[in-house]
């Protein structure tokens, strides 16, 4: 059998290599053609002040006031990192998603067909 030529890739990290959770993503075509993927993490914002009155007892009451005003009517997607792709790399990418997530299902199948089984009464003699 004849060998087939092979190539090792070899893979360098920088020392400030940090993997970050994201749970969305927002993008498009750039003018040059290139797919710009920005990952974010959405969550719900962070106050700059919050009021709240002091109670006849001198201890906190109701909140009476925050900064910013729709604070609880606003979300924020905090964008950490984002890709540009070329053509030829987003479809290279999109194969290889596909391929990560058919092994993603197959767990999950298998995960749950152990928790059925766990869960059946057992045969009693």
């Amino acid at each position: 059998m004849a060998n087939k030529p092979e190539m090792t890739f070899k893979y360098i990290f920088t020392y400030d290599y940090n993997p970050v959770y994201v749970n969305g993503a927002h993008g498009g075509v750039s003018p040059r053609g290139e797919l710009v993927v920005n990952f974010y993490l959405e969550r719900q914002p962070l106050p700059n002040s919050i009021t709240h009155e002091i109670t006849q007892q001198g201890t906190i009451g109701s909140e009476t006031d925050s900064e910013p005003s729709d604070l609880n009517r606003s979300l924020v997607r905090h964008v950490t990192n984002g890709v540009v792709l070329n053509y030829q790399t987003a479809r290279e990418l999109h194969y290889w998603l596909g391929e990560k997530l058919k092994e993603m299902e197959a767990l999950e199948k298998a995960r749950a067909a152990m928790a059925s089984e766990a869960v059946k009464p057992q045969a009693t003699h």
